[in-house]
């Protein structure tokens, strides 16, 4: 059995390990990195343009990054947060723009991001979050009304053939489409540029073990030839989507203790009618059903997928054994371990309500989700869509003190605490968000070099805001903003 040694191993090759390797060998050229996936293609799973939402999501129009308290007040500091992270993908994706190495176009369009409601309850709920949201700069240009004639220019499809009951909606002209595949392939070309970078497709991890130098022992097989070699890295990155879980458990690290998933599978209604796509162009959120995932948010999207218009409506959630797409229907069964078995089990019987839930939307008729399309175009037609599976999630289960395990919906970094591997579990907003994750890994994991002055003058040309708050510095955010929306082509007039 071979073997070769490089300083970083990436493990999936999707947007996730694609920004890392590019922000590294920005950082040092001399880096020698290795790329490993299972697939025999790039970006195959969670980071292909139809396996996602496409959603630059920066909280402008996820109502469930705001939900409402008991008390009905709105706290919109996660909206904040998931903001000002979307403002850092968007600062190192205007980088690699201006150097070259990325055309905006090729993966990023402007489309405006709107919520919309209907009923007097939530349209005073909408209309007190966008109160509580346009305070702040990150949000100030968001508009809203409740005016029939605004919102049919704003959205006409949604609108035709609606009554005039009360309904409101809140836009942001400059929200975003992202084919995060189109960006993953993008930065994969670039990296094979490099002497010092290599790409191994069909290529799954079947062993990881440190030795005790700090070295981990990756073996990897070619699922093609069958024939098996041993990576040594000095650290490893698990960025496999629903795929890091096992990984991260294989590595046996103390960090990984307690951790488990719950797999959520997804549905799209795909419009197939060029006609009726060309009429609509944004991303429209609405409220997520009682007892739904918040990646389950019903919503009507605009989508240009490898240069090509798209209208895509749901996604319908589900529940599937798999943790990946092109997995296996036992990775949920193989995924219970003595280590995580009560935070397993004790979240599962917090959540039968959920499950239950996305057991009934698998069994849901084709009419009935015709009826929930209707409810955001009324004169949707069943002959002009069809269904499409869209990608597979794992939800992050992890110890709870108090309750003995917990299901969290977001993205969590695990890293072992010598700093030589890292796992992100989780999903969105994911992708979203991939260069805010990525430089917490850098942080974390190359935390010596990252104090050095040549890294953090170079981090700051990538992202100019680093080390600082978008937040709490309005100069900062608007002179950021600034160049990001001209160098992507984001900029749109506010009507």
């Amino acid at each position: 059995m071979s073997e070769k040694q490089v300083d970083v191993l990436l493990v999936g090759a999707g947007v996730m390990s694609a920004t890392l390797a590019a922000m590294l060998t920005e950082l040092d050229p001399n880096l020698s990195i290795s790329i490993v996936e299972r697939l025999p293609t790039v970006a195959g799973e969670s980071s292909d343009g139809w396996n996602n939402a496409g959603t630059g999501h920066a909280g402008y129009c996820e109502l469930n990054y705001t939900p409402q308290n008991k008390d009905g007040s709105i706290p919109i500091d996660r909206a904040l947060s998931i903001n000002a992270a979307f403002e850092t993908s968007l600062q190192f994706w205007a980088y690699l723009v201006e150097q070259n190495i990325l055309k905006a176009k090729s993966f990023i369009n402007a489309t405006p991001h709107l919520s919309f409601v209907w009923g007097q309850e939530n349209v005073e709920f909408l209309k007190k979050r966008h109160t509580n949201l346009v305070q702040h700069p990150l949000f100030q240009d968001m508009e809203y009304s409740e005016n029939f004639e605004t919102l049919k220019q704003w959205m006409p499809l949604i609108m035709n053939g609606r009554d005039h009951h009360p309904a409101a909606a809140t836009r942001v002209p400059y929200g975003t489409d992202v084919d995060f595949g189109a960006l993953t392939r993008g930065l994969i070309i670039h990296l094979q540029s490099k002497k010092n970078i290599e790409l191994a497709l069909s290529h799954g991890v079947s062993k990881l073990k440190q030795d005790k130098r700090g070295i981990w022992n990756v073996k990897v097989r070619d699922l093609d030839s069958k024939k098996s070699k041993t990576i040594k890295a000095k650290f490893v990155f698990l960025g496999a989507g629903g795929g890091a879980l096992p990984l991260l458990q294989k590595s046996g690290i103390p960090e990984s203790k307690g951790y488990g998933g719950f797999p959520v599978s997804g549905l799209w209604l795909v419009c197939k009618n060029p006609e009726i796509i060309k009429q609509h162009n944004a991303k429209v959120y609405g409220k997520a059903a009682i007892g739904a995932p918040p990646m389950s948010v019903p919503h009507l999207d605009t989508r240009i997928i490898d240069g090509e218009p798209a209208l895509l409506f749901g996604p319908y959630a589900g529940f599937t054994t798999k943790f990946l797409k092109k997995g296996s229907f036992l990775d949920l069964v193989k995924s219970f371990k003595m280590n995580n078995l009560k935070s397993m089990a004790f979240a599962s019987l917090r959540n039968m309500g959920l499950t239950r839930y996305l057991i009934g939307e698998v069994f849901q008729s084709p009419e009935s989700r015709i009826k929930s399309l209707q409810q955001y175009f009324p004169n949707a037609k069943t002959e002009d869509w069809h269904l499409a599976q869209a990608g597979q999630r794992v939800q992050i289960i992890k110890k709870c003190h108090k309750k003995g395990g917990k299901l969290e919906f977001g993205t969590e970094i695990v890293t072992a605490k010598d700093g030589s591997i890292a796992a992100l579990l989780g999903a969105s907003p994911g992708a979203s968000t991939s260069v805010q994750a990525m430089t917490d890994v850098i942080s974390l994991c190359f935390s010596d070099r990252i104090q050095t002055l040549e890294w953090k003058s170079k981090m700051r040309t990538m992202v100019p805001s680093y080390g600082k708050s978008l937040i709490d510095d309005p100069e900062l955010l608007k002179e950021v903003r600034t160049r990001t929306l001209r160098t992507l082509q984001l900029n749109q007039e506010t009507s």
